[in-house]
């Protein structure tokens, strides 16, 4: 095919690449160690290239023939032949686990630079055109967070938002909202970025719980606290009994999910409670404000399945036939009157917008929210970036449907409810990447890149380039390697890589 001429950078993706150290193996497909791979476009060219990314992680395992750091759901043990002092030492060592650094979810960017992220305390710095890897950053050197998402957000002034949680700080568990500015002062040049964070605002927490996202809109975060909990008592216990992190995680589908909503100018949550039906939430797609509303899309599951799922005693040949999701991810989009009428009786809807969603007004002023279904069967959403925080019309994302392998990359058109499809057979795509091109007039003004990994074995995988409009292929670029499941990542304009000095 051919490429628009505009495009012109690179689609740099992360995801786990090696699940067997020597005779050791990982039991989550999760945990597997990080690779990167990237795509660079030049001139309607396409080059690839991989690289494991040499976390200290990778560098322990590879010299130790075996996995020796924990991932969460791989619980590493010494080697038997250490004697039992040794033993006894290690035993105590895991009661407050010391993190990976095996970076395998995303791609994170922070002024000029690139890092690798996963959902502990560190990030590791990368150069997007070599995959070289440079620096660890350790967050909780800078505040005291001790774990993070993968899913930062932007604002217009360039700073990267993200959401840590605080276990140690005084006896209590806090959800930390941070801010990372882009560069420094001029007269600080040496010192890097991550010395000015600054803790935008913190959120008590009724218990430890997981969370991969959070949502932004123009004057508001929104954190979703989810019954999805870690017993920490468990976690400190998990070595000794022989067990992963993973298994410490429960869902509490008894109880409720509380929306909180924090005001980006005050640092204050909004003092009303809101809340749902127990869910389960990975992904936010985006959010906005519209008449005094909060508007908030997601993608939601009645139980946490889907981790499971990726086990890897659970991924033999014929995976796709034998896993079914028990529950579907379901887009739900959340209408949260912040505006209403004081006075209004108890029962009343209080959504005053046009939509099937509805806040309900209790008995004790709280307010109970039912989502309107905006469609079934997708993951891993994206949008176009330019369009986070407002009032938006196109999701981009996977179909997964009752499989956990995604089989197709769709385009929902929020508004009129019609989706367009891009499947082969044998083929299954990654988290779509949208693109806009440089003069683009509307929404849907670009391309959307994935990578396509093949079942086939006479077939090679391959990018694929799709025309976001109207969906029909543009080309496709063949990579005779093994390409492997990848998990999310960015593309980075040509404008935004800096010129490395030969």
């Amino acid at each position: 095919g051919q490429l628009p001429t505009w495009l012109q950078g690179i689609l740099l993706r992360n995801g786990p690449g090696m699940h067997t150290v020597g005779d050791t193996k990982y039991n989550h497909w999760f945990d597997g160690l990080a690779l990167l791979h990237s795509f660079t476009f030049k001139n309607g060219e396409v080059y690839y290239r991989s690289k494991y990314l040499r976390s200290d992680t990778y560098n322990c395992n590879i010299e130790a023939n075996r996995i020796v750091v924990s991932e969460f759901g791989t619980m590493a043990y010494p080697d038997p032949c250490k004697n039992i002092f040794a033993k006894a030492f290690s035993y105590l060592s895991h009661t407050i686990p010391e993190f990976t650094d095996n970076c395998l979810i995303n791609i994170m960017k922070t002024g000029d630079d690139f890092y690798a992220t996963s959902e502990t305390n560190f990030i590791r710095k990368i150069n997007p055109q070599t995959l070289e890897t440079l620096e660890k950053v350790d967050y909780s050197k800078y505040i005291a967070v001790n774990v993070a998402t993968s899913h930062p957000h932007y604002d217009s002034a360039g700073n990267t938002l993200n959401m840590g949680t605080s276990i140690v700080d005084k006896g209590k568990t806090k959800y930390i909202m941070f801010k990372i500015p882009p560069s420094v002062p001029e007269k600080e040049k040496k010192k890097s970025c991550f010395k000015h964070m600054e803790v935008v605002c913190s959120i008590p927490s009724r218990s430890l719980l997981y969370y991969h996202s959070f949502g932004i809109t123009e004057n508001y975060i929104i954190f979703v606290e989810q019954p999805f909990k870690l017993d920490i008592v468990k976690m400190a216990t998990a070595y000794i009994r022989g067990v992963n992190w993973a298994s410490c995680l429960a869902y509490h589908k008894e109880e409720k999910t509380w929306f909180h909503f924090i005001d980006r100018k005050t640092k204050k949550e909004v003092s009303t409670k809101f809340y749902t039906d127990a869910m389960v939430i990975f992904h936010h797609i985006n959010a906005y404000e519209q008449d005094g509303h909060i508007i908030f899309d997601i993608i939601a599951y009645a139980d946490n399945s889907l981790y499971d799922m990726f086990y890897l005693k659970n991924l033999t040949k014929d995976f796709e036939e034998k896993n079914k999701l028990t529950s579907v991810p379901t887009c739900k989009r959340f209408v949260v009157p912040l505006q209403y009428d004081k006075d209004a009786e108890v029962g009343s809807n209080l959504v005053t917008f046009p939509s099937t969603a509805t806040a309900v007004k209790e008995k004790d002023g709280s307010i109970y929210c039912q989502p309107e279904i905006l469609c079934k069967g997708i993951e891993l959403p994206r949008i176009n970036y330019d369009y986070n925080g407002k009032n938006y019309n196109y999701i981009f994302a996977t179909e997964v449907q009752w499989r956990p392998v995604p089989t197709k990359i769709v385009k929902f058109n929020i508004q009129t409810e019609e989706m367009l499809h891009w499947e082969e057979d044998h083929c299954w795509p990654s988290e779509p990447v949208f693109v806009p091109s440089p003069d683009a007039r509307e929404e849907d003004d670009g391309v959307v890149l994935t990578c396509v990994v093949v079942s086939d074995p006479k077939e090679a995988p391959f990018l694929l380039v799709l025309d976001a409009k109207t969906f029909k292929e543009l080309g496709r670029a063949k990579v005779h390697v093994e390409m492997h499941l990848d998990l999310h990542g960015i593309f980075i304009p040509e404008k935004d890589l800096k010129t490395e000095t030969e």
